[in-house]
């Protein structure tokens, strides 16, 4: 059962680290989905061999995979719900850096920190998460984002 609270409430964690998510494997079967979902074909991503002769040494997922699954890493995560929630939007970004490529059969986590919650109208709340995508037993994360999210309750 997700760890819910009031709308209103969210705002005193403001500041907070407020979840980290479970661990998901980004496989290559993943990254192979993902390559033909966006059309995004470059052999760092789908071929082996001729990505073991680059600086990363073997096949890494697409940035935006790594992007595309903060979705799923919320999910799983013990980050709070606003209880009575409607539907969830994502409405954009303020910042995004990919800091480390994530290596084919690596685990990752999100780790995620309120930076702002208001709200927009009566029932439609904006919030703004720091996000950082760790990769499992690596020092430096795959990404930090600030990303919006607006949902109605």
């Amino acid at each position: 059962m997700p760890n819910t609270i009031d709308a209103h409430a969210m705002k005193d964690l403001v500041g907070q680290v407020v979840g980290t998510s479970e661990w998901v494997q980004v496989s290559q079967e993943r990254i192979n989905q993902f390559a033909e979902a966006t059309g995004d074909f470059q052999f760092i991503h789908l071929d082996p061999e001729a990505a073991a002769k680059t600086p990363f040494g073997g096949t890494i997922a697409h940035g935006f995979l790594t992007l595309s699954l903060i979705p799923l890493l919320t999910q799983q995560s013990d980050v709070p719900r606003p209880a009575g929630i409607k539907m969830g939007v994502n409405y954009g970004g303020n910042k995004t850096r990919f800091l480390s490529p994530v290596r084919s059969g690596k685990n990752i986590r999100g780790h995620f920190k309120l930076l702002e919650v208001d709200e927009k109208r009566p029932g439609q709340w904006q919030q703004t998460m720091e996000i950082t995508i760790e990769i499992e037993g690596e020092a430096k994360p795959a990404l930090i984002c600030e990303w919006i999210t607006q949902f109605f309750v």
